[in-house]
């Protein structure tokens, strides 16, 4: 984006629907022409339109990609053996190879050993379709387990031994960013706290500039805000934040643009693209962000030095760091994420590599291949899988590799935050949206050149939300089989070993990823980050106590969000707030009183039948009737703020925050201030 480039010199122009997708032009906008004119002079809201395509091709669909699989293998067991295109493998592709054979056969012994073990201690049904449906729904969840277990696991060894099969940030300490490495941040926004975002992105704004590269990056803040008011809050903040910027003239501050569109269409995937088609051949690289996202400066310029560094990359995407909120529901999260999710991400990353997945935020994208290759074609059909992709993210990762470009997960590059939902329904809010569109990349799973990884991504996706009601189906058919006198353990009898076993294999399998990331920080010497040994460990029992509370809840919502998904019902499609509010009795009971009610009514029906059964609910029952109190007390700020005073819950990132979230954290205690009524 040369200020000298031949398209930029154009006639002043005032706030335009052509420039914004606005209806009118704010007076704001057309009293300050010059505001930041040293680089573009003729621009305002955006700078000229530079046009570009992003194609799509439609999808062949699940049993047409099979046939087509089938067809092929067909031909090549009935033709003469033609030798395959040679084709340059990179470094990483034999190790990956590997690990994942590793990963795949550790996953299958232990979950046969562990389906045999459960079959061994199955009683006498009076149907054997009793046994089997048991039997079948036990091995799919336990090698479901497992997997997560064995992803941990390597986890562990990463963060002990490191991977040098891996990008890293370390490698381009010191590497200048070449001057026409032009790179534009995006955040794409619809209907979201105005504080709450431009505060975060008025923190990575001056962070960007505090490293001296700011004329190489530009930011486009993307609203998709259908509400005027609103939208006029937008332009209005955006504006201040340019005037804010502006107050700094003893170094170059990076451009801050607002598009609003007037077409609102396919979301958030919709929007980017729009961008990429209008600016993208501008632009080598663009940082997408979320709305509640805020980035280090030193991290995106570290992503665009990996990116120069690494020519066949298409996608970087960094380990974000959940923070934010003071609610004791998001500082469980965040404190869950800091031991136990990092796990999970670095073992990711160990069987991944190049061919890592996107989270649609918080990552660096090569623009040229991404508007060649990633444009999403909308799924044909009817139902809730079928139309405009959703969950994009998963989706645009998977085309990019299959044309060829590395995907990448960086795991040791500081400085990329995002916020979580700041009480319990509102992540089972964002949930719903999530199930719904990870159930719909499931129907790609066979489209032909997927790679294996992201065909396995996207099985993943979908089992994240279908092994709830799965769990829910094996407990309820455990527990009716009871009521009919098919009891693994008969009255006055011992439990027999293969049961013991296996009850012993399950607890390890989920509670081993905690041990280990406890191991870890201790391994490394980082509990004083988190408050020291001692508040560490009470840290860790709080949040898994939390967490087997909130189970029950989790898979009760989980179940319902697949089966409004299966059944095509409208989806009401709301990102979750950003400001803690508290939540009120009131509101909680009516969206908790279904689950509150199907427990009551099944504890009857239980308590008429068999009364002693009663004892078998109480593991989810319980949690299910403390469902109201539990997501009240733990989303009010007061509570989480008095438990971090106490030192509990603590992360590094709360212990000695960050400049860029300090930075932050300031900009929206001055904005809400300003909205205080006098």
């Amino acid at each position: 984006m040369d200020q000298h480039h031949p398209s930029r010199r154009r006639p002043l122009k005032q706030w335009s629907e052509g420039d914004t997708g606005g209806s009118s032009a704010p007076a704001v906008v057309s009293r300050r022409p010059a505001l930041r004119e040293d680089r573009h002079p003729n621009s305002v809201t955006a700078p000229p339109v530079h046009r570009g395509s992003m194609p799509t091709q439609p999808w062949r669909g699940f049993w047409n990609s099979l046939g087509t699989a089938g067809l092929a293998a067909l031909d090549r067991l009935i033709s003469p053996a033609r030798p395959a295109p040679s084709r340059r493998r990179a470094s990483w592709e034999d190790a990956a190879s590997r690990r994942r054979s590793v990963f795949a056969l550790i996953t299958v012994v232990s979950a046969t050993v562990a389906t045999l073990l459960f079959a061994n201690a199955q009683p006498d049904y009076a149907s054997n379709w009793w046994r089997y449906g048991q039997i079948a729904l036990f091995a799919v969840l336990s090698t479901w387990v497992v997997t997560g277990f064995v992803t941990a696991l390597m986890g562990f060894w990463v963060m002990l031994r490191g991977d040098a099969h891996s990008i890293s940030a370390k490698a381009v300490q010191g590497h200048a960013l070449a001057p026409d490495a032009r790179t534009a941040v995006i955040m794409p926004i619809c209907n979201e706290d105005v504080a709450t975002v431009f505060a975060g992105l008025r923190a990575t704004c001056e962070s960007v500039a505090a490293t001296g590269h700011a004329r190489q990056f530009d930011v486009f803040v993307l609203s998709d805000t259908a509400d005027a008011g609103l939208a006029a809050q937008e332009r209005a903040a955006w504006a201040q934040l340019r005037e804010g910027l502006a107050e700094h003239p003893d170094q170059p501050q990076v451009e801050v643009y607002y598009r609003r569109r007037q077409r609102r269409t396919h979301r958030k995937a919709g929007n980017v693209a729009d961008f990429c088609r209008r600016w993208g051949k501008d632009y080598h690289y663009m940082v997408v962000l979320d709305a509640d996202s805020v980035m280090s400066g030193e991290c995106i310029v570290t992503l665009a030095k990996l990116m120069e560094a690494h020519p066949q990359a298409g996608i970087i995407q960094t380990a974000t760091q959940a923070v934010g909120h003071a609610t004791l529901h998001a500082r469980a999260q965040q404190f869950a994420s800091r031991v136990t999710g990092r796990l999970f991400t670095l073992g990711m990353q160990f069987w991944q590599l190049g061919a890592s997945h996107y989270w649609g935020h918080n990552a660096i994208i090569r623009v040229a291949p991404f508007m060649a290759h990633c444009g999403l074609a909308p799924i044909r059909g009817e139902g809730g899988l079928a139309g405009p992709i959703m969950s994009h993210d998963f989706v645009e990762a998977a085309l990019m590799r299959r044309a060829g470009w590395h995907v990448w997960l960086v795991s040791d590059l500081a400085g990329s935050y995002e916020q979580q939902p700041p009480d319990l329904l509102s992540e089972l809010q964002r949930d719903r949206r999530w199930c719904q569109g990870n159930l719909q990349n499931s129907r790609l799973i066979a489209e032909p050149g997927i790679d294996r990884v992201h065909r396995a991504m996207f099985g993943v996706g979908a089992m994240s939300y279908l092994s709830a009601p799965l769990w829910l189906a094996f407990m309820t058919l455990g527990t009716a089989l009871w009521l009919a006198g098919a009891r693994i353990v008969p009255e006055g009898e011992a439990a027999p070993r293969e049961l013991l076993v296996l009850w012993a294999w399950t607890l390890c399998m989920l509670m081993l990823p905690r041990v280990l990331g406890l191991a870890a920080v201790f391994m490394r010497r980082e509990q004083q980050a988190f408050g020291g040994g001692a508040a560490l460990l009470r840290s860790a029992a709080l949040e898994t106590g939390m967490a087997l509370l909130q189970a029950p809840i989790r898979m009760l919502a989980h179940s319902l969000f697949v089966a409004v998904a299966l059944t095509g019902l409208k989806l009401e499609w709301k990102s979750p707030p950003r400001e803690a509010s508290g939540l009120g009795w009131q509101d909680a009971a009516s969206r908790l009183a279904p689950f509150t009610s199907v427990v009551l009514a099944l504890a009857a029906v239980v308590a008429w039948i068999e009364p002693a059964a009663l004892v078998s609910l109480v593991p989810v029952g319980l949690p299910l009737l403390m469902a109201l109190p539990l997501a009240v007390l733990t989303s009010h700020v007061t509570v989480g703020e008095r438990m971090r005073g106490a030192g509990w819950l603590l992360i590094p990132e709360e212990s000695r925050s960050p400049f860029v979230l300090r930075r932050a954290r300031h900009h929206a205690v001055r904005a809400a201030r300003a909205l205080r009524p006098a």
